[in-house]
């Protein structure tokens, strides 16, 4: 802690993140669960951007968005998780007072960009289903990417205005964030002072962030149900059903945990119980959209397919290029088959 000159009082310059438990076995357990969900969820978004970004066919305004939600999750896990698993095997678990600044900077500007990117995705579905015909006119790429940018934009800045009003509170007394990183209500409880108002301003925030999007979404979907209820065609009915059905799936596990978090009084606060919330929407999110994604979406399991099925064929033909020209035909008509 740093001295405050001509007073009788400490400034934190570094806080301790207290993690799940101070057991070394339990946090044995612990690091190699949260690993295998850290790589898994790493892995399974970055197979999504890879297949996205080679199959020419799945250049959609609907993958685009998904695209971009996977290398947000890929971002967002990568803020908070790695400095966890090293915590649960490190003897110090201090984090800087600049490092908490940042980790939460970025950890709210990626999640409010998360936030009103599901919103884009619901108009995208309500777009495609409600307006087959005229699609990709009102999605085209130049929308895309200005809705995109704007999610961006406002979000980085919005974030920006609840984690200054969080980190220019005086933090002069204990330093012990009950949590396994630096969210901003888990790091405000500490504050040597009232901080009612700065309560007020984030809500009024989440309220924008949380609530605005949610009750964009709920209006889209009725719409987009009810003309999907209208589709004659059985087959197309549950296609559209599927799709809406995996995107809300999501949607769920995102906005409930956080508005949790996010939207009741510091007076409520309880550590261990946020600890556990704020895994859903940091961690299983981020672990459950490539599965929700990839598993119910025909498309992307066909991408896949046909990435394996081209990869076979290089390797083959790579290992045939190797051996001599005699070796490869040992006659008309005869040839030696390695795969």
């Amino acid at each position: 802690m740093w001295m405050i000159p001509g007073q009788n009082q400490s400034w934190v310059s570094e806080f301790i993140l207290l993690g799940f438990s101070s057991d070394p076995t339990t946090n044995s357990i612990l690091f190699t669960v949260f690993l295998l969900i850290y790589l898994s969820s790493v892995m399974g978004n970055g197979l999504i951007i890879m297949l996205i970004c080679m199959d020419t066919q799945l250049h959609t305004p609907m993958y685009f968005f998904l695209c971009i939600l996977a290398m947000l999750d890929v971002c967002y896990v990568t803020t908070t998780m790695p400095q966890m698993l090293v915590h649960l095997l490190a003897k110090s678990q201090t984090i800087s007072f600049a490092g908490c600044w940042l980790q939460m900077y970025v950890f709210g500007s990626l999640a409010a960009t998360e936030s009103t990117l599901f919103v884009i995705m619901a108009y995208d579905r309500y777009v495609a289903i409600c307006y087959p015909l005229h699609y990709t006119v009102i999605l085209n790429w130049g929308l895309c990417i200005q809705l995109t940018a704007g999610s961006f934009v406002c979000s980085f800045l919005s974030a920006l205005l609840h984690t200054f009003f969080t980190m220019s509170l005086p933090y002069c007394g204990p330093n012990k964030v009950n949590h396994y990183f630096c969210e901003g209500p888990s790091v405000r409880s500490l504050a040597c002072t009232d901080t009612h108002i700065i309560e007020m301003v984030d809500l009024i925030v989440s309220v924008f962030m949380c609530l605005t999007p949610v009750s964009l979404i709920v209006v889209s979907y009725i719409h987009t149900g009810m003309a999907i209820l209208k589709i004659k065609s059985t087959q197309t009915r549950c296609k559209a059903f599927s799709t809406c059905v995996s995107h809300l799936t999501v949607v769920t596990f995102f906005y409930g945990p956080a508005t949790y978090i996010y939207m009741r009084p510091n007076s409520s606060y309880s550590p261990k119980r946020d600890k556990q919330i704020s895994l859903f929407y940091n961690t299983f999110t981020a672990l459950l959209n490539p599965v929700v994604y990839s598993l119910r979406n025909k498309d992307i399991k066909r991408a896949f397919l046909k990435v394996i099925g081209h990869g076979r064929v290089e390797l083959r033909t790579r290992i045939l290029e190797k051996l001599p020209w005699s070796i490869h035909f040992l006659g008309k008509g005869q040839c030696l088959c390695f795969m």
